[in-house]
């Protein structure tokens, strides 16, 4: 899984692949559990986003015998500013047994391309200048991308043997500034290049879709072997709930139809159409409520626009119980981007979606990743981005009729039931992470112990 990329890197990875070669073929080696180091921005107790990945990783590899360390950023996402009682420039937290260091960073006031860069490019200097000990894989979360890029460049110029580098990539950098026109175009054309050289420069690379695939062997030349393709998995609960309950939770009324869009309030969902479709449901004297939960560097506007609708409910970020009460109350979900965005992410939100039982509306570029997994669950319906008639007309459709939206909640329940399994993701990126380093993983060594096994009792 060896990337395009430096070649004194690409011959120093030869090397740390021949040595763990000669460990795996003694017994001593082939068991070792790997020490394993993941930096990202974004960790628990953000409730949304990449955060609960992050941390869902982090606890699945420890619950299979690795050693975890965990360098991370102060939680402000998606809220945009460091939430109360994180104070100083620097602390450790033990997260339900991870090791987290966390590291002091600028946090922008404004959503701005050069307020990302710093960013990242502060919490970028304080991961490099950060103890990680002695891992045999260093986890790269991107975004961010330029903290990625330093990480990368720490690992290659660590003395010894340096760990291998592994890039775990949740949202399209390249692919972003171009959809969402944060940059010009020589702006876009220096960032597709710098995402390239960066993911080239590390031994592997992870992507949580094969759209996203595509993207980095088409356009970002990346090596279509040293791409490893995981899905994200639902990080709420299954709890079944009674619907009655979790409405009276929120004070919805059995006699308005709940529309609720839950996430990040930012750019790149274009929620104004959401607020525009509310005004037309008022205009057209339909009982519609549509309601607005999380937080984000938009939501002071949306308030704005919003001000004098009463069709319209904003909501701040709850824990995980109270997240899956209002999906279960509401009755139908609502994904919105803005026109233009079709390959930048795939929305983290969509896997909790489907495992609520509750039918989706996606506001969405029609031949994009949205619509695509929408379309692969059959949990939904799709209709143009920034057309809010349209965004409404598909409301008040499954509001009429209640078989349909019935059947696409079911569908959508069973698509992460079969596809999404957090179990079958995590031993994923194990084995891909195993695989950086040479080093077979413990559950791989169990399941080739018990096959060998069934093999000499069949004999």
């Amino acid at each position: 899984m060896v990337s395009q990329g430096n070649p004194q890197r690409v011959a120093k990875f030869g090397r740390r692949r021949a040595l763990a070669t000669e460990k795996e073929s003694s017994s001593s080696g082939r068991n070792r559990s790997l020490t394993v180091c993941i930096v990202g921005l974004n960790y628990a107790p953000e409730p949304t986003g990449i955060a609960p990945y992050t941390a869902g990783l982090a606890h699945g590899l420890i619950e299979r015998g690795h050693r975890v360390r965990v360098v991370s950023g102060y939680p402000h996402y998606p809220e945009w500013r460091v939430r109360p009682g994180y104070r100083g420039l620097r602390r450790t937290d033990d997260c339900d047994g991870v090791p987290v260091s966390r590291r002091r960073h600028f946090v922008p006031r404004r959503s701005t391309a050069i307020g990302r860069a710093v960013l990242e490019l502060s919490f970028g200097m304080q991961a490099v200048l950060s103890r990680w000990g002695k891992p045999d894989v260093v986890v790269c979360v991107s975004p961010g991308l330029i903290s990625t890029g330093m990480v990368v460049a720490r690992a290659a110029l660590m003395p010894g043997r340096s760990p291998a580098v592994g890039i775990w990539v949740q949202d399209l950098y390249s692919s972003g500034v171009v959809e969402t026109s944060a940059v010009g175009s020589v702006g876009a054309r220096f960032v597709l290049a710098l995402e390239s050289k960066i993911l080239r420069s590390a031994d592997g690379v992870s992507v949580i879709h094969d759209r996203f695939k595509q993207v980095l062997v088409e356009s970002l030349r990346i090596r279509d072997d040293s791409i490893n393709v995981t899905r994200n998995w639902t990080h709420v609960g299954s709890a079944e709930l009674e619907k009655s309950s979790c409405r009276m939770l929120f004070g919805w009324r059995d006699d308005e139809f709940i529309a609720l869009h839950a996430g990040n309030m930012g750019a790149k969902q274009g929620l104004e159409n959401v607020v525009s479709a509310a005004r037309l449901a008022v205009e057209r004297g339909l009982r519609v409520r549509f309601v607005l939960m999380g937080d984000g560097n938009q939501r002071a506007h949306l308030e704005s626009l919003a001000d004098d609708l009463t069709s319209v409910e904003f909501l701040r970020p709850v824990d995980d119980d109270k997240y899956l009460a209002a999906l279960r109350g509401a009755d139908v979900l609502l994904v919105n981007e803005r026109p233009g965005v079709k390959e930048m992410a795939l929305p983290s939100k969509l896997t909790s979606y489907f495992k609520s039982g509750n039918p989706v509306v996606a506001a969405t570029e029609l031949s994009g990743i949205t619509a695509q997994e929408l379309r692969t669950a059959g949990a939904g319906e799709i209709v143009t981005a920034g057309q809010p008639e349209l965004l409404l007309d598909a409301v008040i459709d499954l509001a009429s009729n209640p078989a349909k939206a019935l059947s696409y909640g079911r569908s959508g329940k069973l698509f992460v039931d079969q596809k999404l399994s957090k179990d079958i993701a995590v031993n994923e990126l194990e084995d891909w992470i195993s695989g950086l380093s040479g080093i077979q993983s413990p559950r791989v060594a169990r399941h080739a112990r018990i096959s060998g096994m069934q093999k000499v009792v069949e004999l």
